[in-house]
């Protein structure tokens, strides 16, 4: 097992464009997405994500996400921890997603 890596949101950016799966584990709080959401993103706040671990597919290629990218730093840790692989972090979180890719999305 590797553990997780960074993934810059204009690499993610990039890779998703050129048709790569990739799968968004959201590990904000509610409050959060309703501020700023993520299009298509799996949520599960990161508190709950070690009871609710069984509902994600660990063969897909995680890539998790919070505001600032520390939250989801640990919860790629922690996917990893449990066979995840690969699963990366997003670099920054949404903030620097809105900041470099989506400045629709607002920053909180």
């Amino acid at each position: 097992m590797s553990g997780p890596q960074r993934l810059t949101p204009l690499e993610f950016a990039r890779r998703r464009a050129a048709g790569e799966r990739l799968e968004v584990l959201d590990v904000r709080e509610r409050s959060e997405l309703a501020i700023a959401p993520f299009p298509g993103a799996r949520w599960i706040p990161l508190g709950e994500l070690p009871r609710r671990v069984e509902e994600l597919d660990a063969s897909l290629t995680w890539v998790c996400l919070c505001h600032h990218g520390v939250r989801s730093a640990q919860a790629a840790a922690f996917l990893a921890a449990q066979g995840f692989e690969p699963v990366w972090n997003l670099s920054g979180g949404i903030e620097r997603w809105s900041l470099e890719v989506d400045p629709a999305i607002p920053r909180y």
